[in-house]
């Protein structure tokens, strides 16, 4: 298929201005301010009028549990990836912990496997870390996963790394980026202990901050963070949601940092003064925390401490989060489909500028992880784009959500913004909200 943007207002590499961008077999061959759809070869392509629209690289997220398998009655890859699709993310990078969890090679391309069939969207998949199985870490091709995940907090299954040699040695030897999810479970069982005595089950979930405590996320990122100085670690501290652990990572451009950070979107859009209407919708490990921390957060996006900006999507069923008790109501909430219109609405109350989000939601992401020919416009690029119309108001409607768990924390919002069309390696994938594509994402490749 030939495709031809035309008069959209293309955001790419800190510039806007209006481009036509034209597609063939799937890459971007030609940027220019005008491009006349009759002199292109081969035949008349599809015109797409951008007029009034931004045209980004489309979002590639770092963090999302599809939860297949194992877990397909929360969601699975093919529901969830067209949810992405839908929210203008043409890539993810999937986690884990999943059953059985993926934490060897032959697990990892189990994964590639079901997604070659399922997934609208490109995709990649980490290993996880376990404390004993450094030997699949330290043997891990370079090309098979996006990164090591490490657990260094609560977690499922055996997925919890918490044995000082097993860290050293993954912090040591992995040959890829390491991320880390950074909470102290020792903190976190003392803060359940206490508040259940206080409340025993039930407890109002608005001391979900205060159970998974700054204390708690403080001790955990900075043992990454020394551990990743000690050996020379390649570290990505995963969503990070304090103003305090702030202060152990740098400012700057991400070019040459060792230590990355990121945020979440819930993190930087939810604060705790939301619990009294979300309660459960909003609980997710680590806590949505106070609003000085939200407000730390989104400064720190802009000053460059922050490099790169996820969902970490992770859908539960709606009966589920029903449940009164603090203990049994799951973590984790689904994000993708909302994600970006997120962080325009932060656009349009200029607390950032639409470069930064496509520096954090594209650009640096696919500088962090060697990304091959993605996040960014270029000529000769694969064209994972969204075009989001910025004055084109957007209902959220249980109706209209791709979710296999059929429910939003914004369900009942409405935000300023419109996905009006996501094309994937060329091919539009979604159209103002409708699939409308049946074509399969392919696996990242990286420049490593």
């Amino acid at each position: 298929m030939t495709i031809l943007i035309k008069n959209g207002l293309v955001v790419n590499e800190g510039v806007v201005a209006e481009r036509d961008i034209l597609i063939e077999q799937g890459r971007i061959v030609k940027i220019d301010s005008s491009i006349d759809a009759s002199l292109v070869g081969g035949g008349q392509p599809e015109v797409i009028d951008a007029a009034g629209c931004y045209v980004l690289p489309g979002m590639i997220d770092d963090q999302v549990h599809f939860r297949e398998p194992g877990l397909t009655h929360k969601g699975c890859i093919a529901t969830e990836s067209q949810a992405a699709v839908a929210g203008g993310i043409t890539s993810y990078m999937e986690m884990p912990n999943c059953n059985p969890a993926t934490v060897n090679a032959a697990a990892l391309q189990d994964k590639y496997d079901i997604a070659a069939t399922k997934s609208l969207a490109n995709h990649a998949f980490y290993l996880g870390a376990t404390n004993d199985n450094l030997e699949a870490v330290r043997s891990i091709d370079p090309h098979l996963a996006c990164g090591v995940k490490v657990f260094m907090g609560a977690s499922t299954g055996n997925m919890l790394v918490n044995d000082p040699k097993a860290l050293e040695g993954i912090f040591s030897q992995s040959p890829i980026l390491v991320v880390t999810h950074c909470e102290d479970s020792p903190t976190i069982e003392e803060n359940e202990r206490l508040y259940r005595e206080k409340f025993g089950e039930a407890i109002p979930f608005k001391y979900h901050p205060a159970i998974r405590s700054e204390e708690a996320c403080y001790l955990s990122s900075s043992m990454a963070v020394d551990l990743a100085k000690r050996f020379g670690t390649d570290l990505h501290v995963l969503h990070l949601t304090t103003a305090k652990e702030l202060s152990l990572f740098d400012a700057g451009p991400i070019d040459h940092k060792k230590i990355t950070l990121e945020a979440c979107v819930h993190h930087l859009y939810f604060s705790e003064e939301d619990y009294a209407q979300k309660g459960a919708l909003i609980k997710c490990n680590p806590a949505v925390k106070a609003k000085r921390d939200r407000d730390a957060l989104l400064a720190a996006v802009n000053s460059d401490v922050i490099d790169i900006i996820a969902t970490d999507h992770a859908p539960h069923t709606w009966e589920e989060k029903q449940s009164t008790n603090y203990f049994k109501a799951p973590s984790g909430l689904p994000l993708v489909q909302h994600a970006l219109q997120t962080l325009l609405e932060h656009v349009h109350d200029k607390t950032f500028s639409i470069e930064t989000v496509v520096n954090k939601t594209a650009h640096n992401v696919a500088k962090r992880y060697q990304l091959k020919e993605r996040g960014y416009l270029r000529e000769g690029y694969w064209a994972d784009i969204a075009i989001v119309d910025m004055n084109k108001p957007h209902p959220v409607t249980r109706e209209s959500l791709y979710y296999l768990c059929k429910w939003s924390p914004f369900d009942g919002s409405t935000f300023r913004s419109s996905i009006r069309m996501t094309l994937v390696n060329g091919e539009i994938a979604c159209k103002d909200g409708v699939i409308v594509t049946d074509k399969k994402g392919v696996k990242l490749g990286y420049s490593r």
